[in-house]
């Protein structure tokens, strides 16, 4: 049994658990054990539906553990860091059929619940050498580790489940071709004057059989037709994904038990792709796109140039118009950048003591003589200053809320504004268009800490060397004897003061 903790209690017998600022019992790691890995991703599933694993991850550690008697079971442990972390973890937990602990070291105890507000203590430790000790309500048990388990490997072991609605949403979309049907299906999108990027990726050999690698093509749609969806989702051969997650993407039909969003294990410059009944696809580094309007036929024409009719110089002249941007219904999507003026900068110095050390460390900001511009790959709502950007592709900025008219496809837009690599660019809401160099772009954290100075003290040995020579002095306790105050020499007694006027004019009248 344990002991619950009182209200005030100062003295805890648990090793490393210590009592918060609202006096809860709490230590530096939190510790979820649970009976199988199902468990494990029901656990995962419950915890990322409405939060993110983002600030926990550096922390986290999955390990199988054997006790005793042989039997398996899964903990989750990370860092604890405040009792309003923990209280989370324990709910989603409870739900998960696991049980929730709180400790330092290898001591691990029941944090709090209904019967315990305040947590609980060890009334006495197990004696042993195990590498972790839990201590609950209704059990004490050691257990050994036994191997880690990677996040990223679990997540790509687990197997999307069906479902029908997933990925009807408009967006992005990535669609993958085996060698035979890549080149039909570049036609098909030019002919249907659909904007997409094709690029070529590479697997290793299948077996040790065979000598060239595996070849497919692989497009990114910025949106697709809805009369071509259900040909491209029912062809043998063609690979219909939605991208859930920078670096990740889920076949359309389909759901993947963990919301890969609030689990970001992925490189964002590779791409991981989820397939329904098969295994998933990795590819380390996205290969190099091309417009698919590259691939259209060309016809050359024999005639003379310089033979041209006289009427072709009465041709008016082309319809040009400026661009303009319109506010927009739509609800806010992709909002990763932000513009922040100036006279804003102060703002976002005091709101950078508040970010999270996720945040500081994905967001990537360029100082012009515009302001700073910031970009987050998830979002930059977490760093509430500055104008809102959404991007339209990849490198494109619109203000978030407004639309562009004409209404041309983002990549018309792009291909308007020239195309220019390594440039970043965001168009303004009066319609001009800024550029910020990629390179440009810095981790937050790097760009706001300014340096710190420190001052040399030198250490001198010479004091240390006399105190080391200095002879201690002895002390030699003796018997006080039969006359211990024998050596005082007599005190004479203290001086009368003298009596007061009217006490010595009363004796005179005596």
């Amino acid at each position: 049994m344990l002991d619950r903790v009182a209200v005030h209690q100062t003295r805890l017998r648990t090793p490393g658990l210590g009592l918060d600022a609202k006096g809860v019992a709490l230590g530096a790691k939190g510790l979820v054990l649970l009976p199988s890995l199902d468990r494990l991703v029901a656990f995962l599933a419950l915890y990322t539906r409405q939060g993110s694993l983002a600030d926990i991850l550096r922390s986290l550690v999955v390990e199988v553990v054997r006790s005793k008697l042989g039997a398996r079971e899964v903990t989750f442990t990370c860092a604890a860091e405040s009792s309003d972390r923990l209280d989370r973890i324990a709910e989603v937990a409870r739900l998960a059929g696991g049980y929730t602990f709180t400790g330092t070291g290898r001591h691990f105890v029941q944090y709090r619940d209904a019967g315990a507000p305040f947590g609980y203590d060890i009334a006495q430790i197990i004696p042993g050498d195990a590498s972790l000790a839990l201590y609950h309500n209704t059990f004490s048990q050691t257990y050994d580790v036994e191997r880690k388990v990677d996040l990223r490997s679990l997540l790509l072991r687990l197997q999307p489940h069906v479902d029908p609605a997933a990925g009807r949403e408009p967006g992005v979309r990535w669609i993958l071709a085996e060698a035979g049907l890549g080149p039909a299906l570049i036609q098909y999108l030019v002919r249907s004057a659909v904007d997409a990027e094709v690029g070529v990726a590479e697997w290793p050999p299948a077996s040790s059989f065979e000598d060239a690698p595996i070849r497919r093509y692989l497009f990114r749609l910025p949106a697709i037709p809805e009369r071509m969806i259900p040909l491209l989702s029912t062809t043998p051969g063609l690979g219909y994904f939605v991208p859930t997650a920078p670096g990740a993407a889920v076949e359309v039909g389909h759901r993947h038990p963990v919301n890969l969003r609030a689990c970001p294990v992925f490189d964002e410059a590779g791409l991981v792709l989820f397939r329904g009944r098969e295994e998933p696809l990795e590819i380390a580094r996205l290969p190099a796109f091309g417009d698919v309007g590259a691939f259209a036929r060309i016809d050359v024409r024999h005639e003379d140039v310089r033979a041209a009719p006289a009427s072709a110089a009465l041709r008016p002249d082309p319809v040009s118009l400026s661009l303009r941007l319109l506010p927009s219904a739509e609800p806010w999507r992709s909002v990763t950048a932000s513009w922040i003026r100036p006279e804003e900068i102060p703002l976002l110095r005091r709101i950078a003591y508040a970010l999270g050390p996720e945040t500081l460390r994905k967001t990537r900001v360029a100082f012009t003589a515009a302001g700073a511009f910031l970009r987050h790959p998830t979002g930059i709502e977490d760093i509430p200053v500055g104008e809102f950007f959404r991007e339209i592709h990849p490198g494109l900025y619109l203000p978030a809320g407004y639309d562009a008219v004409p209404a041309v496809a983002p990549a018309v837009l792009h291909r308007a504004l020239g195309s220019p690599s390594g440039q970043v660019l965001f168009i303004a809401r009066d319609g001009r268009a800024l550029g910020v160099t990629q390179d440009a772009f810095v981790p937050l954290e790097s760009a706001l800490l300014e340096a710190q100075s420190w001052t040399p003290v030198a250490a001198h040995s010479a004091g240390l060397t006399t105190a080391l020579a200095t002879d201690l002095p002895e002390v030699i306790l003796g018997s006080i004897g039969i006359r211990p105050l024998r050596d005082l020499s007599d005190v004479p007694a203290p001086a009368m003061l003298p009596a007061p006027a009217a006490a010595r004019d009363g004796q005179g009248s005596r």
